[in-house]
């Protein structure tokens, strides 16, 4: 798949999630077979741009690229003008956020609760499209709620005024997470528009993956929640759609070594006091397919310093096998 002068391979993409996305989760998943990496998204209120948590999210130094920032407001002036800013801080795309569900973002009029006005979702891409030279990407839902899913006007507004792809999440905003994603608006989206159409949403294992490719027609895949706990789904499902085969599960060592990884540098990005906090939300994703989860989360979240986090993560995964390759 291309994106603009980006190609994007394998067609795997990391979805953007709020508090999930940040830059050592988007290295560790591009490193482990993701196409692109979506940051999470960014406001485009000018006057919190220089706040400690707008910073993080718009370092991308070091990042492979294309480097992609997701946007989110509800102001088209705003968002050209915040598009603007975060192609000279580094995005190499800009994407446009239409489809996060969560109350604290529609009820600002932002998010999927734009899909309710499609006048203003036109305004808002030409103005993105027309304010920065680098490709324009927009993610939505299928509509705000099932008596109103219009998907597949935003996408041939999106594609008249210069969007460069489009990911559709096959839920609309009622549905928010529940229920089962329908693939069937997605292949009426990539039916109709002839830019390239990512589909998310439920997107758990490779064969899931494949399973969408067939039958929505998309371009690529985008990967949210199956990500999490599990970034090697990125070369799981590469390899799958490559060969047809799937890659064994990784050994409780490996995942080991990926995970004290992941630790050592959300560590070094946020502090250790920060890195700590923000670490216990992966260490229990790490940890939820196993039965000795709860009690691995319950003692993970006492740990108060990085060196205590790291030796119960270490003594835990050894304890699950393979011990002699976590020596190191």
């Amino acid at each position: 798949m291309r994106i603009g002068p980006y190609l994007i391979d394998p067609p795997v993409v990391l979805a953007p999630m709020a508090g999930v996305t940040d830059k050592p989760f988007r290295l560790l998943c591009k490193r482990l077979g993701a196409g692109l990496a979506v940051s999470e998204m960014t406001t485009a209120d000018p006057r919190l741009w220089h706040t400690r948590k707008s910073l993080q999210r718009m370092d991308h130094d070091g990042e492979p690229e294309p480097v992609s920032v997701q946007i989110a407001g509800y102001d088209p002036t705003m968002l050209a003008e915040a598009a603007r800013f975060n192609v000279a801080n580094g995005a190499q795309l800009i994407d446009i956020n239409m489809g996060c569900p969560a109350k604290k973002v529609c009820n600002v009029w932002s998010g999927s609760a734009l899909l309710q006005d499609e006048p203003l979702v036109a305004r808002i891409v030409k103005a993105v499209v027309d304010a920065v030279e680098v490709p324009v990407t927009l993610k939505i839902r299928t509509g705000w709620n099932r008596d109103n899913r219009n998907a597949l006007n935003i996408a041939r507004i999106a594609e008249d005024a210069g969007i460069a792809a489009l990911a559709v999440h096959g839920r609309t905003r009622a549905d928010k997470y529940e229920g089962e994603a329908e693939y069937d608006t997605i292949a009426a989206v990539k039916a109709a528009v002839r830019i390239p159409v990512l589909a998310n949403g439920d997107v758990c294992s490779p064969q899931q993956a494949k399973h969408v490719l067939d039958v929505t027609g998309a371009d690529a895949v985008m990967v949210g929640r199956g990500a999490q706990g599990r970034p090697w789904i990125f070369r799981e499902i590469a390899h799958y759609l490559a060969t047809g085969e799937l890659l064994p599960e990784p050994t409780p060592a490996e995942v080991a070594t990926i995970l004290l990884g992941h630790l050592d540098q959300l560590y070094a990005f946020y502090g250790e006091q920060q890195g700590v906090r923000i670490a216990r939300k992966h260490l229990g994703w790490y940890a939820k397919d196993r039965p000795e989860n709860a009690a691995f989360r319950q003692v993970a979240n006492r740990a108060e310093t990085a060196a205590e986090q790291r030796r119960l993560t270490r003594d835990y995964f050894a304890a699950l096998g393979d011990a002699s390759a976590l020596a190191a």
